[in-house]
């Protein structure tokens, strides 16, 4: 069927807000961004298409932070400091953080309360002068006649508006601003696959004495089930893990393809709406399992379905320098770190989970370089989160919390420093950058940890 569109008639879009720097997307890269740069004394302001922050930890149900601990030559260590310190303290003292817990022997990762975490990256942003503008769908960007942009576009309740600023900063997670305003990416791997996303759900009502350690008894028992045609599983094994208050248990099993088979791709709005059915499924024939064959949880109940899809990975910017799965792996360190990433390669593909880990006695880390975060054109943008500069692998690892809180938080400071040199995001003097983020309580990986 030939593609068929339609006229718009010119409109004239009345201007909301001008600010110095705007920040797209309320995740974990989106808080420490408005964060710092707001504490560096410049009017920011933060987009954000729902009505509370968190992005995928709340929107899809993550719960779980990971990459905020390292495997340091065998000691486990926490490694990502600044910004996510305040706000887990903030999480903490609403009595919903739990204390870490491990994954597979190799490193820790730390869930939290969904309510917790909205509730405390309010005070955080709001403490510091941060101006939210909630229920806000970005949906294009004007452009000044330099390549730069003047405006970003969103729809809101009251209508169509403009949104000015001098410095933008792209923490949509499908970089959608960087796309708008001509910004090279790709999406991705060499066979064009994506990781594959999860429908996110929670369970309580559940004996957590009878249940005991179910996280390592769920996938045997899974794999014992599909070989007698009792249930049938999109995805081997899964994450069962507990949750901060009694009875509550957080499931990660799901795993969305498209019509074709491969992974969902998340920008497609038709691929979107199926998977968030297809996703809703699968959580009913799991949750079917539970009861039935997973002691403890014989009367559990759905607690939550996530109010959306989880996506791991759809556009990736190509920036000035672009991270490989061979830096994860290999630890690699750069000039211009400006942080760490402390998390595998977690690879999703069809129907398992893919882990690849830096060698057992290796530090457990690797630095993340400032480059990644500059787009090789638009003179006044950054691009923080899962859509920064990687390559398919190392998006795998460095797409999780901790990553993103250390890009976020540098591309703030990094917009409060650009400011003062002009606006253009690659005049950064990048030591500066650097100390300004260690004075922070930052943590960059350039010296021995204590």
């Amino acid at each position: 069927m030939a593609a068929v569109s339609l006229t718009e008639s010119a409109r004239r879009t009345p201007l909301l807000a001008e600010t110095e720097v705007l920040v797209l997307g309320g995740g974990p890269a989106g808080i420490a961004a408005a964060a710092r740069a707001a504490a560096a004394g410049r009017a920011t302001l933060l987009v954000e298409r729902y009505g509370f922050l968190g992005g995928m930890g709340t929107a899809a149900g993550v719960t779980n932070f990971c990459g905020l601990h390292a495997n340091v030559h065998g000691r486990m260590r926490r490694v990502v400091h600044g910004v996510a310190d305040e706000l887990l303290q903030r999480i903490d003292a609403l009595g919903g953080l739990n204390e870490p817990h491990a994954i597979f022997g190799r490193t820790l990762a730390q869930a939290y309360d969904g309510a917790a975490y909205k509730c405390a990256a309010d005070e955080l942003l709001l403490t510091r002068g941060v101006q939210l503008l909630f229920h806000a769908q970005a949906v294009g960007v004007q452009m000044r006649d330099d390549g730069s942009i003047d405006a970003l576009l969103v729809e809101t309740r009251s209508g169509r508006r403009a949104l000015r600023a001098q410095v933008f900063i792209d923490c949509s997670g499908d970089g959608d601003l960087m796309h708008w305003a001509g910004a090279p990416w790709e999406q991705g791997d060499a066979q064009g696959d994506l990781l594959y996303p999860t429908l996110m759900f929670r369970v309580a009502g559940v004996d957590d004495a009878r249940a005991g350690e179910a996280w390592r008894e769920v996938g045997p028992r899974m794999a014992e089930a599909q070989r007698a045609g009792r249930h049938r599983f999109a995805r081997q094994g899964a994450i069962l893990r507990p949750m901060k208050h009694a009875g509550e248990w957080r499931v990660n099993v799901t795993q969305i393809a498209n019509a074709q088979g491969r992974a969902m791709d998340g920008t497609d709005a038709l691929q979107l709406s199926a998977g968030e059915v297809e996703g809703r499924r699968q959580v009913r024939e799991f949750f079917a399992f539970l009861r039935a064959e997973m002691p403890g949880f014989e009367h559990a109940y759905l607690l939550e379905i996530a109010p959306q899809v989880g996506i791991r990975e759809t556009r990736r910017l190509l920036g000035r320098a672009v991270l490989t799965g061979a830096d994860v792996l290999g630890c690699a360190d750069f000039d211009d770190s400006i942080g760490v990433n402390a998390w595998p390669l977690e690879q999703h593909v069809a129907g398992d989970v893919k882990w690849s880990w830096p060698p057992a006695d290796s530090r457990g880390y690797n630095q993340l370089p400032w480059r990644m975060v500059l787009p090789q054109q638009v003179r006044n943008l950054l691009v923080a989160g899962r859509c920064a500069s990687m390559d398919a692998a190392a998006q795998s690892a460095a797409r999780v919390s901790g990553a993103c809180f250390v890009m976020g938080e540098a591309a703030g400071l990094g917009a409060a420093l650009a400011l003062r040199a002009g606006g253009a995001v690659a005049n950064v003097d990048v030591a500066a950058l650097q100390r300004g983020l260690r004075d922070q309580g930052a943590w960059l990986g350039t010296d021995e940890y204590t």
